[in-house]
């Protein structure tokens, strides 16, 4: 038979071999959803006809981020965030926001952790290098000890570097030392002994893919495992999680390390240039930092030697202005990863399954002799994704034995559009372990020209490193499948055999063919109804369960008398106002007062001063039916459940933003208002309401003995109450400053609703308010917790959306400077569940001062008591 035509026999014979049916057969767990071949199509268009197996390095961005993020910043002016102004505020915010996003994706908190942004894994290493409190050794106490694992990235082992000039005692440790020398039970503080050390291993080998157990962590914590059970003082965990991230869901809840290094570029391909420490918050008191740079000082003077470090641990350590560009494009990573993929342990399992059937094959592999075509460097035969990662390392040997040079095997490789990695991975220890090479060894490759980095890969024979192919999220069985013909083609002496007796083995090692507890378990969010569009319309009043009604434009009354003249609740913050008669009253105000808000893509907080047609929102309250609508000009009307809070979206459930400097747990509202609310507002957005389990306690009062008060999405206090003498008077002091303008001035109800108050009330004397500290409405007792500053969004036009200048000129220059307007409100009791507050009634006014007392009636028709205290 012609060479050519024996071949192409051969290679079928190995193509039916490696099929699809037969990767099903061992591995189920595969792709995201029915589309994940379409998928790849339209977010990885650019890889067609390569194929990139080198994901450890740096794995792939869809195209999809990239557009998201060019958009964002396209959309959105990103000041620094050292500044005080809207774009630098939006760029705080939204930094802030994502570095919640990082904890959440490591089932952690700002409570437990913080984090510091990094120009990568290395400079996050380097920092904790520099800062850790090493300490030489004492007459009394012994020198502090940097342990690493052998197994480690050279930028771990770099840190001997900092620590040798210091007495500081460096002790590498091998992978079997660990638990070979263990203690059974942790071993008890000494209290006199308080040297820091610290042991440093990787949660995957960069190298082979071996996961080490994540329980080392609280076992070198309590001492138990060596080398921390034979050495008094206190010991500190490094993890280093950059290779282990990017295919694997870390916890810290349950492995709470002291420091987490990251790089993002090899979780997500895009933002490069930028990674991350994550560092326990009860850990971080510890650290010392010589340098200061910009935005990390409290106070410091230039002439004197003072400097008082911000007590915000983050800020503490991120020298200068973080790269805050790309860590905007982190939210648009994340949201990529979310969307394709459906979470971590998805990517883990789908991105273990390709690697163990390369394994499987490749291992299996025979020439025409029966020599084994590959030596695998490998602890593991790829059983458990929780032991091993996608990453698979190997030396390709000839018919003889002999090892193929590595430089040989990837310059093959890239003829056949194959892309991987050769050398040693910036791992020594590793390299060492599974190449035996010896110390010597590498000193005498050294002397005879072989440097890290270089394409010298042998040396008298013997392999100075090796191939790596890895996974990731987006990898195919195709690329398994081209990787394996191409060793068959290239280095495979004909005709080709496989060891069936270890295939069949490796075969029955832990068939995924069953259910894997690594599986989530998807939500279902119900959809509510929708409502027809003239259902409900605008100009209708909603009627509640406790008989008011919502009061229409057309039926809008100040009144004449003093009295409460107005209830307002305002659903979801900075849309327009739901005007009431009576209302109940809740545990956090005003029943769903401000129980929503609108974010933008990257989950930020908007406001009427970044967004001002968030005011041509109309959401009404129908408590009947449990439903909160959203009505706007030009949109059809939808509904959302009031209480939906129990079912949580499968893609968007509970997060966290941040909100007036505090950080509010949220449940996502669902992606029929998401997609209302963009449509209307021209950007992504979606709606989220305060988590049921979440208390946010207000900070304001206190210095008036304010005591601490439940707070719904609201910026400061329960209620905000403004005076309408007071309104009268400042709309007397606009018109007087516009006479000479063509201003049209502002009427009284226009004003009232600049000022977004909860509670009107018709006072005695114009801004008497300020004075006040206690109110009774009915049976309920406020108290008034501080004046309302006041901003540039007053000047948002209520019905148009429009930015103008009045109100606040002319507060400003009435007030000379003093910019509030209203006062604050808490509750300090409530009569029973059914407390509600009304409109309509009598009220009576009491005045209480140091020296006197006195009670005024203010009303002939109304039941409405109201005392000041």
């Amino acid at each position: 038979m012609p060479l050519q035509e024996a071949t192409e026999k051969e290679s079928l014979n190995f193509n039916q071999l490696c099929t699809f049916e037969s990767f099903e057969e061992v591995w189920s767990h595969y792709g995201y959803k029915s589309g994940f071949k379409d998928v790849i199509e339209r977010e990885f268009s650019r890889t067609k006809g390569i194929t990139y197996l080198d994901h450890a390095g740096t794995t792939l961005y869809p195209e999809s981020l990239v557009r998201e993020f060019y958009q964002d910043i396209s959309r959105n002016v990103y000041g620094n965030p050292h500044s005080h102004n809207p774009s630098s505020r939006l760029t705080h915010d939204t930094v802030e926001h994502v570095r919640y996003r990082i904890l959440q994706h490591f089932n952690t908190t700002p409570d437990k952790y913080s984090v510091i942004f990094t120009s990568g894994c290395t400079a996050a290493l380097k920092l904790v290098a520099e800062s850790f409190p090493w300490r030489p050794p004492t007459a009394t106490e012994p020198a502090s000890q940097f342990c690493y694992l052998t197994d480690n990235h050279t930028s771990v082992v770099g840190i001997r570097g900092v620590t040798s000039a210091l007495g500081v005692v460096s002790l590498p440790v091998s992978p079997k030392e660990i638990e070979a020398r263990a203690r059974d039970v942790a071993q008890s503080e000494c209290s006199s002994c308080q040297t820091p050390h610290l042991f440093c291993y990787p949660a995957q080998s960069n190298f082979s893919g071996r996961k080490y157990s994540l329980g080392y962590v609280r076992g070198i914590q309590a001492r138990k495992l060596y080398p921390a059970c034979d050495s008094q003082g206190r010991w500190f965990v490094l993890l280093d999680a950059a290779s282990f991230a990017s295919c694997s869901p870390l916890d810290l809840q349950e492995h709470p390390a002291d420091f987490v290094p990251l790089s993002f570029y090899k979780m997500f391909g895009f933002p490069t240039g930028l990674g991350a420490l994550l560092v326990r918050n009860d850990t971080a008191a510890l650290l010392r930092k010589a340098y200061f740079g910009g935005g990390t000082a409290a106070a410091y003077l230039a002439g004197e030697n003072y400097y008082v470090p911000t007590p915000n641990m983050a800020n503490r350590f991120e020298d200068g202005t973080v790269s805050f560009l790309d860590v905007i494009a982190l939210n648009h990573s994340f949201d990529a990863l979310h969307k394709l993929t459906g979470g971590m342990d998805k990517v883990q399992l789908h991105t273990f399954g390709l690697a163990r059937y390369t394994y499987m094959l490749l291992s299996s592999l025979c020439h025409g002799n029966g020599q084994p075509v590959a030596q695998i460097y490998s602890d593991s035969e790829f059983e458990n994704p929780s032991m091993q990662g996608a990453i698979l390392n190997f030396n390709l040997t000839d018919c003889h034995g002999q090892i193929v040079g590595y430089s040989q095997v990837d310059k093959l490789a890239s003829l056949f559009n194959i892309h991987v990695r050769t050398g040693c991975f910036c791992n020594t220890g590793a390299c060492q372990l599974f190449l035996g090479t010896t110390n010597q060894d590498v000193k005498s490759n050294l002397q005879a020209g072989h440097v890290c980095g270089d394409d010298v890969d042998l040396v008298d024979g013997r392999p100075t490193g090796s191939v790596r192919v890895s996974f990731g999220y987006m990898s195919t069985f195709q690329d398994c499948q081209n990787f394996l013909n191409f060793v068959v083609e290239c280095f495979v002496e004909k005709p080709v055999e496989v060891d069936q007796v270890k295939l069949d083995r490796l075969k029955s090692n832990t068939s995924s063919k069953g259910s894997s507890p690594c599986l989530l378990t998807m939500l279902t969010n119900g959809k509510p109804k929708h409502i027809d569009n003239g259902e409900h319309a605008a100009t209708e009043p909603v009627v509640n369960e406790y008989g008011g009604k919502a009061i229409t434009k057309e039926a809008k009354s100040l009144g004449k008398a003093q009295y409460l003249t107005n209830i307002y609740i305002y659903p979801i913050k900075s849309c327009a106002a739901f005007e009431v008669t009576d209302w109940p009253v809740c545990p956090l105000g005003l029943l769903h007062d401000r129980g929503w808000m609108v974010v933008n893509g990257n989950g930020v907080c908007l406001n009427q001063k970044r967004e001002p047609r968030l005011c041509l929102i109309h959401p009404q309250i129908y408590l009947p039916s449990n439903t909160l609508l959203l009505q706007a000009s030009g949109m059809d009307t939808i509904s959302v459940p009031l209480e939906n809070y129990n079912e949580p979206h499968q893609s968007h459930g509970v997060c966290q933003s941040k909100l007036c400097g505090d950080r509010v747990q949220t449940v996502d509202c669902g992606d029929e208002a998401a997609s209302w609310l963009s449509e209307f507002l021209g950007q992504p957005c979606r709606l989220i309401r305060q988590s049921p389990d979440f208390i946010r306690n207000m900070k304001k009062g206190h210095e008036k003995g304010v005591s601490s008060t439940a707070l719904s999405l609201v910026n400061e206090a329960q209620y905000l109450m403004i005076n309408h003498a007071s309104v009268d008077l400042l709309q007397r002091h606009i018109t007087s400053r516009q006479e000479s303008s063509d201003h049209q001035p502002l009427d009284i109800y226009e004003l009232v609703s600049r000022f977004r108050a909860n509670l009107v009330i018709s006072g005695l004397e114009p801004f008497e308010e300020d004075d006040w500290s206690h109110l009774i409405i009915g049976n309920t007792h406020f108290q008034v917790a501080g004046r309302c500053g006041r901003c540039q969004m007053i000047g948002v036009d209520q019905n148009t959306g429009a930015k103008t200048k009045e109100p606040l000129l002319s507060l400003s220059a009435y007030r000379k400077g003093k910019v509030t307007f209203g006062v604050y409100l808490v509750h300090q009791s409530l009569d029973g569940s059914n407390a509600t507050l009304s409109v309509g009634t009598p009220m009576f006014l009491y005045v209480w001062t140091q020296n006197d007392f006195k009670q005024t009636w203010l009303g002939y028709h109304f039941n409405l008591n109201v005392c000041i205290l």
